[in-house]
């Protein structure tokens, strides 16, 4: 199964063992441009691009996923399952839903609730939120207090829709119950380490909330805090 579908690289090597994964591929090669050394290229099938180098000495990769449980699960699934890859950590945006959060806060996912399919009929009656690698959390929160971040560690709506109109008595109880964000990909990515017995983390970046929003070129090239973390946690 290598090169797979959707996914170029013709040996393992050329992917390390752990993967950031933004939707846009453009952010994909803006944290390949900005931050990364010795750089190679692995992907380019469909425009999803992907690449190789270092951090600080720490070999590290990074591909876009697209948009949405369905676009992402594909190349996480196939990362996992064909390239063992052992970590996948998302560097995302989400729309806040906290009052007190602000456009360019960090947001940890802490567990993802989701509608989608991907959870939803695999449990009988129980509505199962899928987690993160503990571990990962707990780096970032270590990362975050260090360095003085904006972060906030919560559950997130990985929602199945980008345009969908929520109930607002729904988007009411969410905030109720704490929920700080919505997103689109949080929810498979946990499931689909959780299936594949890897890790994983979700780090999103507020771009959006009752207030403001950001253009697409901010969203593109402007969240580097999100991007430093997820490299600086990321293991070998």
């Amino acid at each position: 199964m290598i090169p797979t579908p959707h996914i170029g690289a013709t040996s393992k090597d050329q992917i390390a063992n752990t993967v950031l994964m933004p939707g846009d591929p453009k952010r994909a090669k803006f944290i390949a441009d900005k931050f990364l050394e010795d750089v190679t290229q692995f992907n380019d099938v469909r425009g999803m691009l992907g690449f190789t180098g270092y951090y600080k000495g720490k070999r590290v990769s990074v591909m876009g996923s697209g948009m949405g449980i369905p676009s992402a699960m594909i190349y996480y699934h196939e990362l996992f399952a064909f390239y063992d890859v052992q970590t996948i950590i998302r560097v995302g945006t989400a729309g806040g839903l906290q009052p007190d959060l602000k456009v360019r806060d960090i947001i940890v996912a802490t567990a993802a609730n989701t509608p989608a399919s991907v959870v939803r009929g695999k449990f009988d009656i129980i509505q199962f939120a899928p987690t993160p690698t503990f571990e990962l959390v707990l780096k970032a929160h270590e990362y975050a207090e260090k360095n003085n971040l904006n972060a906030y560690f919560g559950s997130v709506l990985s929602s199945d829709e980008f345009y969908r109109k929520w109930d607002p008595e729904v988007i009411e109880n969410l905030k109720k119950y704490g929920t700080l964000g919505i997103e689109m990909e949080a929810a498979g990515l946990y499931m689909s380490a959780l299936e594949n017995k890897k890790q994983a983390l979700c780090i999103c970046t507020v771009s959006d909330n009752s207030e403001e929003e950001e253009s697409a070129e901010v969203r593109e090239t402007a969240y580097t805090e999100m991007m430093e973390m997820a490299l600086e946690i990321a293991p070998e």
